[in-house]
């Protein structure tokens, strides 16, 4: 399929643009899953994107032969509308879930042959079916355990429909209820700081409860992790522009949108490059302060609100050795910068030797580092995480960076996310940062999308597709 754009930068012209329709404003998992949605029921729709390809902040890029992703992204059994979308799309197989957790964690300060723990569960009942593995977990004392599942009861037990909870922050909530500095660091910050990607003083308790509750505490399988085993553009570019395409979805990458507007009778005129798009239905599914960019006036009561909502970097480094060094598909660190560890070598395309991918979540400190002094920070700690490093040679050294990977989940974000209703008819918000009530996760994106072409489709008098994933839309 071409990019639909002429050599000016303009669109190419289609027969059968003209009429009833929508526009969906970005081709991330919101937008994506918007534009679908839509398209599943009867509406003719039109997916502007900027950049070269789908997905987002998920995506892949080719480096010499390796097929690189930018980061490493994961999923949850409980993240059931990222499931759908990953079924929408024909890529199930393509992401398995492990059949029961079990995350391997070393400690790398421990003597080896005493360094590695596991969080994982049994087939038993919540809480029960963490209770052995938290029981045997050698990173805590035992006191420190016993205070852990005293925690995990108190956090059951709060509302997460409770507004104050988004005015606190998880650290001091923790230490309030007996957590020490290592329970914090071996346990819930391993958790935490992965799919909220902020530590526990950083993070909303609004926010934490709900990572916790759903994936740890609402069903026995929630926390099972999922992955893709092959490159992230294989998911959110070849096969999302494959169901785009099979479901009548006119895309354009390359192409920017410089302005939206509506006219006395709720049409919407979406400008682009050397025309303009006409809808009666606009879906923007970008970044916070791109919305904020391109929203006509008064479409929301506070839109300055939008700039109010920070951002927080992800970095990952990328190392590819001429042997295997690491034995598992992945492993988290304690005692050391290292987060969490992945083998990509498969997914890459890489023929030998291993390609790991290190995810470092809530980087503030490191994002504007030096590819030569993380170079010098990391490798020497993957050799004190993996003994089979030491004598290993680097083939590669390399660094991606995301400034602006996801919201900042900081306490009083909630009330700064907006709905998916604008105040201007037939104009929709979707993206992980609106009011999803997950934090910034492909699976918030794709919930967004969802809320935000079921406003649409009511407005326009289309039925709901049958198959549409259930999301409750937020206020």
């Amino acid at each position: 399929m071409t990019d639909g754009t002429r050599p000016d930068g303009s669109l190419a012209d289609i027969p059968g643009r003209a009429g009833r329709g929508a526009v969906v404003i970005g081709g991330g998992l919101a937008g994506i899953t918007a534009a679908l949605a839509l398209a599943d029921a009867g509406v003719r729709v039109t997916l502007i994107e900027g950049r070269p390809r789908l997905g987002g902040l998920a995506f892949s890029f080719q480096r010499g032969e390796l097929t690189v992703d930018n980061g490493q992204h994961v999923y949850l059994r409980c993240c059931t509308a990222y499931s759908w979308f990953l079924d929408r799309i024909e890529g199930t197989a393509l992401a398995p879930l492990q059949d029961r957790l079990d995350v391997p964690v070393v400690d790398v300060d421990k003597p080896e042959g005493r360094r590695l723990g596991r969080l994982r569960r049994d087939a038993l009942p919540v809480p029960l079916h963490l209770g052995r593995s938290l029981a045997t977990y050698p990173h805590l004392s035992l006191a420190e355990r016993a205070r852990v599942g005293r925690a995990a009861l108190a956090l059951k037990g709060l509302d997460l429909a409770d507004p104050t909870l988004d005015t606190q922050d998880f650290g001091s909530w923790l230490t309030a209820h007996g957590q020490s500095a290592r329970a914090v660091e071996a346990l819930w910050d391993l958790v935490g700081v992965a799919t909220l990607n902020a530590v526990a003083g950083d993070a909303s308790l609004g926010l934490a409860a709900m990572v916790f509750k759903t994936g740890l505490l609402s069903d026995p399988g929630a926390a099972d992790i999922g992955w893709a085993r092959v490159p992230l553009g294989e998911l959110h570019d070849r096969l999302a522009r494959k169901a785009l395409d099979t479901a009548g979805v006119r895309t354009e990458v390359r192409t920017r949108v410089t302005s939206i507007s509506s006219d006395e009778n709720g049409r919407w005129s979406v400008q682009v490059p050397g025309e303009t798009l006409e809808a009666d239905a606009v879906v923007l599914a970008v970044a916070q302060r791109e919305a904020y960019d391109l929203l006509p006036g008064g479409a929301l009561d506070a839109p300055e609100q939008l700039l109010e909502i920070g951002t927080a970097p992800i970095l990952n480094v990328h190392v590819v050795y001429d042997r295997k060094v690491l034995s598992t598909p992945f492993l988290t660190a304690l005692g050391s910068p290292l987060q969490w560890v992945f083998d990509r070598t498969d997914a890459s395309g890489l023929k030998d030797g291993q390609y790991l991918a290190v995810s470092q979540s809530a980087a503030q400190d490191e994002i504007d580092e030096p590819v030569a002094t993380l170079r010098e920070r990391y490798l020497p700690e993957l050799e004190r995480l993996l003994p089979g490093a030491r004598g290993a040679r680097v083939r590669d050294f390399f660094v991606t960076r995301e400034r602006t990977a996801t919201f900042a989940p900081t306490p009083g974000v909630g009330r700064l996310r907006p709905g998916a209703r604008t105040k201007s008819s037939g104009l929709y918000l979707a993206g992980a940062w609106t009011a999803t009530g997950w934090p910034a996760t492909m699976e918030s994106a794709v919930r967004s999308g969802v809320s935000a072409a079921e406003a649409a489709l009511s407005a326009l008098g289309r039925p709901r597709p049958s198959h549409l994933f259930d999301v409750e839309e937020a206020a």
